[in-house]
């Protein structure tokens, strides 16, 4: 997944940069690949700063110092489709038509025919292997038929409608006109989250923010959040906020895995609360429990969390069964989310330096360990190897999700259905890979009915990492292999090794105006070269 920010305020002489900044350090758990801001200032000049890793690394004082304007998009990146090259981190750029910046948060399954529409039909060369860029230069292609001087904004809403009907996956995103505004769609699924909020500026008029999670426009004292609709265009401007349906309807199915991992508990996604919604997942994971440990004559003697996301759910576990719930397991702040780390080997060896097992709550005892998922099994056999070495009876795993069998194409990173732990197991397989007495899943019907609840108007959610259905169709065998191949641990591995081997140059600075997007490695070039960026590196 990642994380999409767009920034509009009222009065044009401010500078957004520190407040964008802000911004996508709240989403920073989003993606921690890399990160980037373009902004446009006075004239529709543009200014742009990215380059892989966190936020708080790119972004140093003299950067956010030389974004000048008071509009602006930003993207925090973890990879899911590509490499890990700097060329992929966003947001892309294209000087024709009219100067266009763009940041995606999802991945595209029809990606091969685009290509060759591109190629053959377009005349538009894609640079990197990022369908990001993809998307952006549909968009412009489709911007470029009007032939006009300057455009309006029917001629933006035809665009963006034409795109949806060429695009088929899941793509919440957020793009920039110079000079003009911002312009936010969300796929006609609403697969990826992404809302809009206002605030009254500091000239008395109104500011705009579009973020992937409402906390961004909470943090930042923005009211009246509302998500983009499935199949929404919005466009804002200083003068108006115009939205418009631009797709024919489709089956409305936000990924439930946002609520399960990725999103922000102090997040509200689709009316649906983060925190409400895993406090009903802890409940409902109870009673599940409960029916397991009564088969198996098991009795448990606390409850322990796996930090930080299943803490919610397994605190109402506890309180549920009326159990002890005690925080066996000690954090490293400084260390990223092992899940969302590309490479395996990378994975398992910050499990242990993220985590510290305390003997006291272990020892002698049997432990349920609560987790949101279980997905490669790398993180679990580690935990609960960590819990026995200090002296743990009984090891029980209850997992807040079903077990995860099948592959996600729309934007989330566990693509092999080899590397997940349940493919192919039943429990009792899935228990003994990961070392554990005995695992407990929640049921998809439970799951489904914690998170639904609180928004009974969604009468689907995409779940097909649990059900190898997919809602957009179009996913068969043959894209299924092709995207194993394309996004498998050891091509990042082999890709990470070549860009730590290239040398980072510190190119033109961004005061400059922004240029094309650098060269990727899909034309086999060296991934520094490009006009106007600013790559952190040692220079």
């Amino acid at each position: 997944v990642c994380g999409i920010l767009g920034v509009l305020l009222s009065d044009s002489s401010a500078n957004v940069a520190t407040e964008m900044c802000e911004g996508l350090s709240l989403l920073q758990h989003r993606g921690q690949d890399a990160c980037g801001i373009v902004t446009c200032g006075t004239r529709g000049r543009l200014y742009q700063c990215k380059a892989n890793g966190m936020v708080r690394d790119v972004f140093d004082g003299g950067a956010i110092a030389r974004l000048i304007g008071s509009m602006g998009i930003g993207h925090v990146r973890y990879p899911t489709a590509g490499s890990s090259a700097h060329a992929e981190a966003q947001p892309f750029y294209v000087n024709s038509p009219y100067g266009i910046v763009f940041a995606h948060n999802g991945n595209l399954i029809n990606t091969p025919s685009l290509l060759k529409f591109m190629d053959i039909e377009a005349h538009r060369h894609i640079n990197t292997s990022s369908d990001s860029e993809l998307l952006l230069n549909v968009l412009a292609n489709n911007l470029q038929k009007t032939g006009k001087f300057r455009i309006n904004e029917e001629d933006i809403f035809t665009a963006v409608s034409g795109l949806m009907e060429q695009c088929k996956g899941a793509y919440a995103c957020v793009a920039m006109l110079a000079g003009f505004g911002i312009i936010a769609f969300r796929d006609p699924n609403g697969i990826r989250p992404v809302g809009i909020a206002e605030r009254k500026g500091e000239s008395g008029g109104t500011d705009y923010m579009v973020a992937s999670e409402s906390v961004v426009a909470d943090a930042a004292g923005y009211g009246n959040w509302q998500d983009v609709l499935p199949g929404e265009a919005i466009i804002i401007t200083r003068a108006s906020v115009t939205r418009r349906q631009v797709s024919t309807p489709a089956v409305f199915a936000p990924d439930i895995f946002e609520y399960v991992y990725f999103a922000r508990p102090d997040s509200v996604l689709d009316g649906i609360s983060v925190y409400r919604s895993r406090m009903a997942m802890g409940d409902m994971l109870a009673e599940e429990v409960r029916r397991v440990l009564t088969e198996k004559q098991i009795e448990v003697d606390v409850v322990i969390p796996v930090p930080d996301t299943s803490r919610v759910a397994a605190l109402n576990l506890a309180q549920r069964l009326n159990l002890p719930y005690r925080e066996g397991f000690v954090k490293n702040r400084y260390v990223g989310r092992t899940f969302i780390m590309p490479g395996q080997q990378q994975r398992r060896k910050n499990v242990r330096r993220k985590l510290n097992a305390m003997a006291l709550e272990f020892f002698g005892k049997n432990v349920l360990l609560v987790d949101d998922s279980i997905v490669r099994g790398t993180t679990s056999k580690e935990i609960v190897q960590m819990a026995k070495d200090v002296g743990a009876k009984k090891v029980i795993v209850a997992s807040c999700a079903p077990p995860i069998r099948y592959s996600n194409v729309y934007g989330i990173d566990m693509p092999s259905r080899h590397e997940l732990v349940a493919y192919k197991r039943d429990n009792e397989s899935i228990a003994a890979a990961i070392g554990a007495d005995l695992v407990i899943f929640q049921t998809l019907s439970d799951l489904i009915a914690s998170v639904r609840q609180f928004n009974t108007s969604i009468e689907a959610f995409d779940c097909s990492v649990f059900t190898g259905e997919y809602v957009t169709g179009g996913v068969d065998e043959a894209y299924l292999l092709h995207l194993e191949r394309l996004r498998s641990d050891n091509v990042k591995e082999r890709v990470g090794d070549t860009k730590r081997e290239l040398p980072l140059t510190q190119t033109a600075v961004q005061d400059k105006e922004v240029g094309t997007s650098s060269s990727g490695l899909m034309n086999g070039t060296d991934d520094t070269v490009g006009l106007h960026n600013s790559w952190r590196g040692g220079g």
